[in-house]
């Protein structure tokens, strides 16, 4: 290695200037760390005359990220730009193709893209770091890719997305709405003006599908994640699981079992004292569950300026260490065909929220279908008093109910709904055993 490893970075976003931030404040700190000077180079951003809040003046800029990435005057591409598409994909493309090590905390492009660019970084003989791409400053990447290397990893699951969990909590413990909730988390820069890749859980699924690929050794495989939202998680939801003992979180979870490998992002029931259950805020956990390690949870801030920037020069320092590693864990070419388990094979227990019609013989008519669902009733409650004011009075229901495969589960809804037993669409969701 040179005795100043050059950094070009693409994108001076929070997280690019984070990044200036952190070398700034700590540059020598981070030299002495990495056994070279690391310094900025050059750089590329939309728009020159913005100020960033640092002295841009001598560096290279470049209009065109694609140039930067090809720039003989840089050792290592940082890609921070963000999006499954061009320009990252070109830009990054670009560098790999040049021989340059790449580091990049764009989730979305490896969820995409992830095998193909590490074999193409293979091929050249460089690496593809990108810790910054999943749970910000949480070190989850090194941990799968180095520090459980000795153990056969069976699941992973947490909260990754700080968003859906700061929404999540504030309705829980404010008594609020999502939908005011959600307001005060853009006006406090916590949620876009266009929330759908956050609250839908899209952003939570590219994070697991490189988790997954990690943690299981397999190509990663967007597309085979069933992804729901928290959009039609009601205060209502909230409190009745609150007071069955339960929070209600987003979780991404990754399980391999023996007929294959699911993946799913949804709204989840965790037991209150579980693990991430007191994960509250816009912080991020995650568990990876190992053959030998047992259960090990990782949790801190999942996004924002610093937290991203700090897992991106942790990326730097291993580079300039000499310390890489095959992107996924193993050789790209090693990674084995992604095989989904059986769709709604998951198996547990469910929340269901009933409107149920308020008429002799309902109660009994919906335990008779989940009889014949072999469905088993855990425990099930009137919640709130009946609505006589309607066309036709209704009472709300909570059931709880023990393992059972989704499938059984959605076919009983359907036939409820069918029935015409209650006088809106059951609500359902998820409780994890964790």
């Amino acid at each position: 290695m040179a005795k100043t490893l050059r950094l070009g970075i693409a994108g001076l976003g929070t997280v690019g200037g984070g990044v200036l931030d952190i070398l700034a404040r700590h540059g020598a700190l981070v030299a002495a760390r990495a056994g070279v000077k690391t310094e900025v180079t050059a750089v590329s951003a939309r728009d020159r005359k913005k100020n960033r809040g640092h002295d841009l003046s001598k560096l290279m800029w470049h209009d065109d990220p694609v140039a930067l990435a090809a720039d003989p005057a840089i050792d290592v591409f940082v890609e921070l730009m963000g999006g499954e598409g061009d320009p990252a994909k070109a830009a990054v493309e670009t560098a790999l193709k040049a021989g340059k090590h790449v580091i990049t905390a764009n989730k979305a492009l490896l969820a995409h893209h992830g095998a193909a660019l590490a074999r193409l970084a293979e091929d050249r003989g460089v690496a593809l770091n990108f810790e910054a791409a999943v749970a910000g400053g949480i070190p989850i990447i090194k941990t799968l890719r180095e520090g459980l290397v000795g153990n056969r990893v069976g699941k992973v699951f947490g909260i990754m997305n700080g968003t859906c969990n700061y929404i999540l909590t504030k309705m829980a413990n404010e008594g609020r709405s999502f939908a005011d909730v959600l307001k005060e988390a853009q006006a406090l820069g916590y949620a876009e003006a266009d929330p759908t890749f956050d609250v839908g859980g899209f952003d939570t699924a590219h994070k697991l599908a490189v988790l997954t690929s990690l943690a299981f050794g397999t190509e990663v495989n967007l597309k085979a994640i069933d992804i729901e939202g928290i959009e039609q998680v009601t205060l209502e939801d909230i409190r009745n699981a609150s007071d069955m003992g339960y929070k209600i979180k987003l979780l991404g979870v990754a399980i391999a079992r023996e007929e294959g490998i699911e993946q799913r992002v949804n709204p989840t029931l965790v037991r209150k004292g579980s693990p991430v259950s007191d994960t509250d805020g816009v912080f991020n956990a995650v568990v990876v569950k190992g053959d030998f390690v047992g259960d090990l949870m990782l949790e801190g801030r999942g996004a924002g300026a610093h937290p991203t920037a700090s897992a991106v020069l942790s990326d730097i320092v291993d580079l300039a260490r000499g310390n890489w590693r095959p992107a996924f864990g193993v050789p790209a070419r090693d990674l084995k065909p992604y095989r989904a388990a059986p769709q709604m094979a998951h198996e547990g227990g469910f929340y269901v929220a009933l409107e149920l019609h308020d008429k002799p013989g309902a109660v009994a008519a919906v335990a008779r279908i989940l009889a014949d669902e072999k469905i088993s009733i855990e425990s099930i409650v009137q919640r709130g008093k009946i609505e006589k004011d309607t066309p036709r009075a209704t009472a709300p229901f909570i059931l709880i109910t023990h393992d059972t495969v989704e499938t059984a589960m959605r076919a009983a809804l359907a036939r409820i709904e069918r029935d015409g037993h209650v006088a809106s669409a059951p609500r359902m969701i998820r409780i994890e055993r964790l």
